[in-house]
């Protein structure tokens, strides 16, 4: 699936027909995490969670969007990695 979110964006989107369990990326801090559900009607539910890296505090911040399998997907995917090419430079 490879190791980046656009990868795993992809991989997404490369089984629109669906998948079983939840998948999950998580940021090599562990302060974002995008988990993935394939449900009916063909749509994908991601929870997106940002956690906090304050000890004293730690807090966790989680939102759901829905996006349609396979090329809605496919274009999701596309905007992080374009996303993610751009704040790199």
């Amino acid at each position: 699936m490879g190791d980046g979110p656009g990868d795993f964006f992809f991989s997404l989107a490369e089984d629109f027909r669906g998948w079983k369990s939840t998948r999950i990326w998580d940021s090599p801090d562990h302060s974002l995490r995008v988990s993935a559900e394939h449900r009916s009607r063909g749509r994908v539910h991601l929870t997106w969670t940002l956690s906090g890296t304050d000890i004293k505090r730690p807090w966790d911040f989680s939102c759901t969007t829905v996006h349609a399998a396979g090329e809605d997907m496919r274009h999701l995917a596309a905007d992080v990695r374009e996303f993610l090419r751009m704040a790199a430079e």
